[in-house]
């Protein structure tokens, strides 16, 4: 069903029941006195927020209008999903857009505007004084507002908002909290747990939802979650991600109250407000919503009933409870900023953040001009690259992920022209997205593989950048990826031989050891099956380096603010705080090795349910030496060395340790695989096939 079939909600739960409206580029000019810097009160993910007065039937309103920077990540689909979600959902405690501009690659939105700007701000920036009683108050509007995207719209479908946090929770001049931001918002049937599975993970570092990340599965219970760890950020007033807490609030807290120093983690400005059994019950309802398991997660509804049942507790004991005062916060109004990501959002990044330019241009964003390309990449016309793909006929492509389509082509062995099919040499014709994320990828590409030359790294033989049209060039790989050879069936497909699996391991080893050692430390970020490619001797060869990251040194953190990679790839530490080590790539090495041993992907939601993530199950087994052999791909039969299946199961095991700095270095790793692949199955244990 489409946003259209979507029908009203009650006058009763309506704020702005005005139609979402068109406004014309002149309008929004004249409103923001073209853009001007005195207008501006915020930056975010999307591009700057300007406050202006519009005009809305017969009324001038003043309105908070966001406009999307073509630099960043977040585009046309983040843009028109929020519009079509708020111009469909009306509700007192969501943020309602007054209107939309979308003019010659002008993406402008248009909102009601927040006098008292993100309950981030109040608790982080500003650190303004707020009650317990305030705190409860605006846990139970944004709570509000989210069980009504659950399931209050009485329609088929429900909202999964995707990114709660307290910088999407802004507050109106009464302090009534209404949430916003709904660009990475999807919708799904209301009575079915699981709604929607992407591989693509999207939201903030410290309120992920570490199920969604281990399964895929997107449900409203990962809201719940999110809106968990809101919760722990009202109650002790700490970022989710902080500097002092290695693993983030929600273990933290967790852990605190495990340990029996629950009035220890309140933030010190409330201690004396809380009565002893409002500050259990809050911690209970917090606690049930950062479950691991999203089935014992409470619903919204629970969660209001509860904050409701605890404010009524507490405004009996505390009488003396007032609004905060306006006199506090006049002052502060011009310098609130209006916030679509805070600090840590993984939809813009820190370099983002810093180099963004005030007013980006209403043209596309073409950036060939910062790239530095190296002399032994090959630059191909377009036209080129159509003919040695004849026309990028469907029939050529071999395969499309998050930011482009692959196509086979043919090119002189020698001059890299263009040639006909089966004459010269095969190449991977890459044919980038045409937006944002597209664009980055294809530089970063670029950047890397133009500079590196190694065995098992891909090779990239040229690019090409005309107009809007960015394609790479590739070595072809004659046996495709690693994911394809473990995970297909059927009766023609042979399974990998053991020696094989351990030969692939080992040249994946040797690709990472080099990226870690070289001149400038490289992290990877989407180590996966996928992403090792194999010539025709089984030879791996890493890929796909638009995410890689030029690492820290002395064993320091890379922080990152976007989420990149695969489901079940990335460590932990990553996952719950944004810290990348360059042992985080060992950890993803490790789950592809676990893989390669069994046969089974990582993710997998056909699987028993207690099977669904591959790491989780087999983990127990790893270190068992009994347990081992239940755990090796069946259709290996007895075709491997029990030796070295045990010797990698425990390779495995020390690269899946969950504190980074307890993990092998690669070196190490490749050191161990080496000797692993020098043992050879007894006479008695069948020979190994061949491949």
């Amino acid at each position: 069903m489409s946003f259209s079939d979507w029908s009203e909600p009650s006058t009763s739960t309506t704020q702005w029941l005005q139609p979402c409206r068109k406004f014309k580029l002149r309008e929004i000019l004249s409103a923001t006195g073209n853009f001007n810097e005195s207008f501006m009160i915020g930056k975010g993910g999307f591009g700057n927020v300007y406050k202006g007065e519009v005009i809305v039937g017969t009324s001038r309103i003043t309105a908070a209008i966001k406009r999307l920077d073509l630099k960043s990540h977040q585009g046309a689909a983040e843009f028109w999903a929020e519009v079509e979600m708020l111009s469909n959902l009306r509700h007192s405690h969501l943020v309602s857009l007054i209107g939309y501009c979308h003019y010659e690659g002008e993406m402008i939105l248009v909102y009601e505007y927040m006098l008292n700007g993100t309950l981030e701000d109040h608790l982080h920036k500003l650190r303004t004084r707020l009650s317990w009683v305030d705190r409860l108050k605006i846990c139970i509007g944004a709570a509000r507002g989210l069980d009504y995207l659950h399931s209050g719209t009485s329609i088929e479908f429900g909202v999964i908002h995707r990114d709660v946090k307290t910088s999407n929770i802004l507050l109106n001049q009464s302090w009534v909290a209404k949430i916003s931001d709904f660009g990475l918002s999807r919708i799904g049937p209301t009575n079915q747990p699981h709604t929607y599975v992407n591989t693509l993970v999207k939201g903030t570092f410290g309120y992920f939802d570490p199920n969604y990340f281990a399964t895929g599965q997107l449900t409203r219970k990962s809201d719940v979650y999110a809106f968990g760890v809101v919760l722990f950020e009202v109650l002790c007033q700490k970022r989710p991600v902080d500097k002092s807490l290695q693993w983030g609030l929600a273990t933290w807290a967790l852990d605190s109250i495990k340990e029996g120093n629950l009035k220890h983690i309140v933030d010190p400005n409330i201690r004396g407000e809380l009565s002893s059994k409002g500050l259990k019950e809050f911690a209970r309802i917090a606690e049930r919503c950062v479950n691991n398991h999203p089935k014992h997660r409470p619903t919204m509804n629970e969660v209001i009933s509860s904050l409701e049942s605890i404010l009524t507790l507490e405004q009996k004991i505390n009488k003396s409870w007032q609004s905060p005062g306006k006199s506090i916060f006049t002052r502060m109004i011009d310098v609130f900023h209006f916030h679509s990501n805070g600090e840590n959002s993984i939809t813009t990044s820190d370099h983002e953040k810093k180099n963004k330019p005030t007013a980006p241009s209403s043209g596309e964003h073409v950036p060939t001009s910062e790239i530095i390309v190296t002399p032994n990449l090959k630059s191909f016309t377009f036209a080129d690259l159509k003919m040695a793909t004849r026309n990028f006929r469907r029939d050529a492509m071999l395969g499309e992920d998050g930011f482009g389509k692959i196509f086979k082509g043919w090119v002189d062995g020698k001059t890299l022209a263009p040639s006909k099919v089966g004459v010269g040499m095969p190449v991977s014709v890459k044919k980038s997205n045409p937006d944002g994320e597209g664009l980055k990828w294809w530089e970063a590409e670029v950047k890397f593989l133009g500079k590196f030359s190694h065995p098992n790294i891909v090779r990239l033989v040229g690019y090409c950048s005309e107009d809007r049209d960015f394609l790479l060039v590739y070595e072809f790989m004659q046996k495709g990826s690693l994911e394809n050879h473990l995970f297909r069936r059927g009766l023609y497909v042979k399974p990998l031989a053991w020696d094989t699996r351990i030969k692939i391991a080992t040249g994946a080893a040797q690709g990472l050891v080099f990226l870690h050692n070289a001149e400038e430390m490289v992290i990877h970020r989407d180590f996966s099956s996928t992403n090792i490619l194999l010539d025709e001797e089984f030879n791996a060869k890493l890929s796909d380096f638009g995410l890689a990251k030029i690492g820290p040194s002395n064993g320091e953190s890379h922080v990152t603010t976007i989420f990149v990679g695969t489901n079940g790839y990335a460590a932990p530490e990553y996952i719950a705080t944004g810290r990348l080590y360059i042992t985080s790539n060992v950890y993803s090495f490790g789950v592809v090795l676990l893989e390669i041993i069994t046969g089974q992907r990582v993710v997998d939601n056909n699987r028993p349910t207690s099977r669904h993530n591959l790491v989780e199950w087999a983990r127990p087994s790893l270190s068992n030496r009994r347990k081992v052999r239940g755990i090796i791909d069946a259709r290996l039969e007895e075709n491997f060395p029990l030796k070295g299946a045990y010797r990698t199961a425990q390779l495995i095991f020390k690269c899946l340790e969950p504190h980074p700095k307890n993990r092998p270095s690669m070196k190490e790793v490749l050191v161990s695989l080496q000797e692993i692949g020098s043992i050879k199955s007894k006479p008695k244990e069948s020979k190994v096939h061949s491949r």
